[in-house]
């Protein structure tokens, strides 16, 4: 997460959407005053000790909302990327066996042990999207702009227009390719990820062929 004072934006890190992309991008911007907190390829920390402990970046909206004080983040422009919950599936599961071939060989065998077999309930990666920016009641959406990671050009220059900051080409960041994720599914695999990501797919707008 970055919180900018100076360009009144909070940029809330989504995992598994490009996020370190749109972090260089944003740091060139930044003041003084900004801070961000990090854990992969940089290491940033919150002033705020609670929040400084927790060894991730992906905080969500409600989280550092009293610590900024309700003028504060209402008046902050609040934006996230999100992405297809079929395909960041197919990425979290590559990204947890990254250091074996066991993902390449067998896709969906991994893909039932995450999803059915023993699903890491509590794992910032595999949690919905929707967690991140929803408010205290679970539904409200506290993101004013929702970018999405199959336009994330398009989606950033935009945010940055809002913002009031220069866009630049953004920088290809911890990425893969894989091919089209819809090659790894059947159809258990399809119904078990529509349901565990319901929210995601209604919130953003996605089907398993993509937006709606």
């Amino acid at each position: 997460m970055i919180i900018s004072h100076s360009h009144r934006f909070i940029f809330a890190a989504v995992p598994k959407t490009g996020t370190h992309s749109v972090r260089q991008a944003l740091r060139e911007q930044l003041g003084d005053a900004d801070v961000e907190q990090v854990g992969l390829f940089v290491d940033k920390r919150f002033p705020w000790v609670d929040l400084a402990a927790i060894r991730h970046g992906h905080l969500s909206l409600r989280q550092v909302r009293p610590y900024l004080g309700e003028e504060a983040f209402g008046g902050y422009f609040k934006f996230a990327f999100v992405r297809n919950p079929f395909d960041r599936f197919v990425s979290y599961c590559a990204f947890m066996l990254r250091d074996g071939d066991v993902f390449q060989r067998q896709p969906r065998e991994v893909m039932r042990h995450f999803l059915f077999g023993e699903p890491p309930e509590h794992h910032i990666l595999f949690q919905p999207q929707a967690s991140l920016l929803v408010g205290e009641d679970g539904e409200t959406l506290l993101a004013d702009r929702v970018g999405h990671v199959e336009d994330m050009q398009g989606s950033y220059d935009a945010i940055c227009a809002r913002i009031g900051i220069p866009s630049r080409p953004l920088d290809r960041v911890n990425g893969s390719r894989r091919g089209d994720y819809r090659r790894y599914y059947d159809q258990a695999l399809i119904d078990g990820v529509a349901a565990r990501y319901a929210q995601d797919l209604e919130l953003f707008g996605y089907t398993f062929e993509g937006m709606r």
